[in-house]
């Protein structure tokens, strides 16, 4: 049984249908990539998962649960936390505050002094700035920190939506090592990118979306050896 199953969802903003009969999946273990153009549907499909939205038809079930209804704060509860497009961290915020946030709703101050260490592992550039307001940090380490606040809750699945946005070609190797570590570490990943090529190197599967329809699925390495992925998102 998957761990998370979407099965032929259909989402509207208003009269604009954004997602049509949308099916994926995610199993245990596994990078999932979703990679499609600006506006073919991608953060739609996440929004949909963690309950911002709810489809008009179609089904979500994770970890045996049928979520689609279910609303946003529950499905955290169950499992499912998202680092979202553009960080929206708490600006004003020290980075310390923000890892914490992510960890509001658990109720296990000894493991959770364990999570901040193993985050820290992750991203030592966050232990250096700790004490930072996060609205000074670089766009990376804003980054590294959406990243590790997401973390903090423990996910059992974690979603990131466009984690390479406006970084130097050096920080996002540096992000999608980090991708591959988390997901090494036993937490499976479902990974929004523009950034195809990348996401379809650490990825053990993915899906291509256009204007709200998954128009080709496979595995990462048959995706990158496909002429049409090639033609349409790796410039060849």
């Amino acid at each position: 049984m998957a761990l998370l199953e979407v099965t032929e969802i259909n989402a509207h903003y208003g009269r604009i249908q954004a997602l049509r009969n949308l099916s994926l999946k995610v199993d245990k273990g596994e990078i999932v990539a979703l990679i499609g153009s600006n506006g073919a549907g991608k953060t739609t499909t996440l929004r949909t998962i963690s309950g911002l939205m709810h489809p008009g038809q179609g089904t979500i079930k994770f970890d045996g649960h049928d979520i689609t209804r279910t609303g946003p704060e529950k499905i955290v509860d169950l499992g499912i936390c998202q680092s979202p497009e553009g960080r929206r961290l708490f600006a004003r915020m020290t980075v310390m505050d923000n890892l914490m946030m992510g960890a509001y709703t658990r109720r296990d101050p000894a493991q959770i002094k364990v999570d901040v260490e193993h985050v820290f592992e992750l991203f030592p550039r966050l232990k250096e700035r700790r004490n930072q307001i996060a609205g000074t940090l670089s766009g990376g380490e804003q980054q590294m920190c959406a990243m590790g606040r997401a973390l903090m809750a423990k996910p059992k699945l974690l979603m990131l939506d466009e984690p390479s946005l406006g970084l130097s070609p050096i920080l996002c190797d540096t992000i999608f090592s980090i991708v591959g570590e988390i997901n090494s570490a036993g937490t499976p990943v479902l990974l929004v990118e523009q950034n195809a090529r990348r996401a379809l190197e650490v990825a053990h599967r993915g899906y291509v979306i256009e204007t709200g329809v998954i128009v080709q699925t496979g595995t990462g390495k048959e995706l990158l050896e496909s002429e049409e992925v090639q033609k349409a998102y790796l410039g060849m």
